[in-house]
């Protein structure tokens, strides 16, 4: 339920993560600025999808390095993965941002071929809601195949 409360009240707080934290605010408004240009540049988004799509990238990637070495085969959904290789394309800044949340440890892409349709897409949102990330959850429910991660302890 942390995920229904995430999309419909973003300023609320839950008693178990606290207050929802939103992905725009953890990097530098020229890095989001440009990363959210880059998604106007490669896809057909105005800025307000560009910037959902990137939002929802940060709150995954950031609860992966959250979820580091647990195996918990999370997994993005389409339309998140592409904010997600925005990010981690911008390598320097992508290295910096594992740096200040991974302790450091670069946290490493390591997609599989195969697609699954196992609801990996649907939990990891919840577990993204539950580490207290605003959810956008009609990015979440594009597809319910993905291409599974590699469950690693040192990626995703």
């Amino acid at each position: 339920m942390a995920l229904i409360a995430a999309v419909a009240s973003p300023a609320a707080a839950d008693p178990t993560t606290g207050p929802v934290r939103c992905a725009r605010d953890v990097v530098s408004a020229d890095l989001w600025d440009k990363q959210v240009g880059l998604l106007m540049r490669d896809h057909p988004y105005d800025s307000v999808m560009a910037a959902r799509v990137l939002g929802q990238g940060y709150a995954y990637l950031l609860t992966a390095m959250n979820h580091r070495g647990e195996s918990l085969g999370l997994a993005p959904s389409k339309l998140v993965d592409i904010g997600v290789h925005t990010i981690i394309l911008d390598t320097v800044a992508y290295a910096e941002l594992c740096e200040k949340f991974n302790d450091g440890v670069f946290l490493h892409h390591v997609p599989k071929a195969d697609m699954k349709n196992d609801g990996s897409v649907i939990k990891t949102a919840h577990i993204v809601a539950a580490d207290g990330w605003e959810v956008d959850l009609p990015l979440w429910t594009d597809a319910a195949d993905c291409g599974p991660c590699h469950p690693g302890n040192d990626s995703h």
